[in-house]
């Protein structure tokens, strides 16, 4: 069964996810930088240092929420980089701290669904995801839709918790996202399970050589793990094999 944010709500887990980012996302940011010291900043601009060498063009950046993401690919000063995601609320913010930068001609945030992407195929020399693909209804679907609107020997990177393994990180690391970030979660962004869900989520989530595996059934190729920060997250890369 699905790890689902709201389990006293009916609704499927894709439904509740985007309710729940709808509630969270006037918090979101501040949060995300509390909640992790900041290191999810050079996380993300680590992960996108794997593409610099393929110097990207197009870039879709999925379940972008309020595209911090799309906006870090900017430094591989690509032509255009499109953000999707289901919630309206996460993409508003993005939006605004969009126009506030003055970048509406480099960056386009609208509404779409992961496995069910609004392009037709082979459209983006490169896919990012952060933080995104473990809330995936269907992660394979969302895999398979990825690589469908990538060109042929584009590449996905996609950046995500994952479990540190070693003592003592691995106990501290479960006390904090057990106790100690869901009440601060709770507090601040004023929803009940939304901090919650979050270690749920990750618990449940294919990492390290089980997620290359879900790439490589999909047909991704080359496909690699960079784990960072003592396992606490880590970047894959796949490649879509040429035509």
């Amino acid at each position: 069964m699905a790890v689902i944010p709201y389990k006293e709500k009916e609704g499927g887990k894709k439904e509740q996810v985007a309710e729940m980012f709808n509630n969270i996302s006037h918090r979101y940011d501040f949060l995300n930088h509390f909640l992790s010291l900041g290191i999810d900043i050079r996380w993300r601009k680590q992960a996108i240092k794997m593409l610099a060498k393929d110097q990207p063009k197009m870039i879709l950046d999925v379940a972008t929420g309020t595209g911090d993401f799309a906006l870090t690919a900017l430094s591989l000063n690509p032509e255009k980089v499109v953000g999707v995601d289901i919630s309206e609320g996460m993409l508003e913010v993005g939006r605004e701290k969009i126009r506030n930068r003055g970048l509406e001609s480099k960056v386009e945030l609208k509404s779409g669904d992961s496995e069910g992407l609004p392009f037709e195929e082979n459209i983006f020399d490169a896919v990012i995801v952060a933080f995104g693909v473990r809330n995936f209804e269907n992660l394979s679907q969302g895999l398979a839709d990825m690589q469908r609107v990538l060109k042929p020997g584009g590449k996905l990177v996609v950046l995500e918790f994952s479990k540190p393994t070693k003592f003592p990180v691995k106990q501290l690391y479960q006390f904090y996202f057990r106790y100690i970030l869901p009440s601060i979660g709770k507090i601040v962004s004023k929803d009940n399970s939304a901090y919650t869900y979050l270690p749920e989520s990750v618990n449940e989530f294919p990492f390290g050589k089980s997620f290359l595996t879900e790439l490589e059934r999909v047909g991704y190729i080359n496909t690699l793990c960079k784990s960072l920060t003592f396992g606490i997250s880590s970047i894959y890369v796949g490649k879509k094999p040429e035509a």
